[in-house]
């Protein structure tokens, strides 16, 4: 869905304030309804949104959130120029192999990354998106560093959870 839990957005927000340099170039990948967008718009001096389904771009006005909006696959994306992704609600919707490889990628790229992700949650299309499928909809608090090596937990409770690939304060 376009949404994500609010479990921690508070803290989420302070850490990354407290982390993040405010002129960090940052991309909001899965941008959905514009959440992180909303929650972060007037700390960073420039955020932009990369989102695969092109309705949600329109439907959630997404233009009036962020700075640049591209529509496209993260999988196909330079994420060059960024130093902060924010994958909220996005690695469950890739095949584990892609998820671990674009985790990968920008980890060895010393981009910093935010990785927001619900606990066995089974999902398939919603409202005829396609994307919005769970390819990974085994996902748990414990499986996920085990998966994703390069993550650390960042906070968590038994429904979603929230890791870096950064050390933090």
């Amino acid at each position: 869905m376009p949404y994500s839990f609010d479990y921690f957005k508070d803290d989420v927000k302070m850490h990354i304030m407290r982390n993040i340099p405010h002129y960090a170039k940052v991309l909001d990948v899965g941008a959905g309804s514009g959440k992180y967008g909303v929650m972060l718009k007037g700390y960073f001096d420039s955020i932009d949104a990369l989102e695969i389904y092109h309705p949600y771009i329109d439907k959630f006005d997404l233009h009036s959130i962020y700075t640049s909006i591209f529509c496209g696959d993260v999988v196909d994306f330079d994420i060059s120029e960024y130093d902060f992704i924010i994958l909220g609600d996005v690695v469950e919707h890739l095949e584990l192999k892609v998820a671990q490889n674009l985790i990968g990628y920008i980890h060895n790229a010393n981009k910093k990354c935010l990785v927001a992700v619900p606990y066995q949650m089974e999902q398939g299309e919603v409202d005829g998106n396609k994307y919005e499928t769970h390819l990974q909809s085994d996902l748990t608090k414990d499986n996920f560093i085990e998966k994703y090596p390069y993550m650390k937990l960042l906070f968590a409770n038994d429904v979603y959870g929230y890791y870096v690939n950064y050390e933090f304060i």
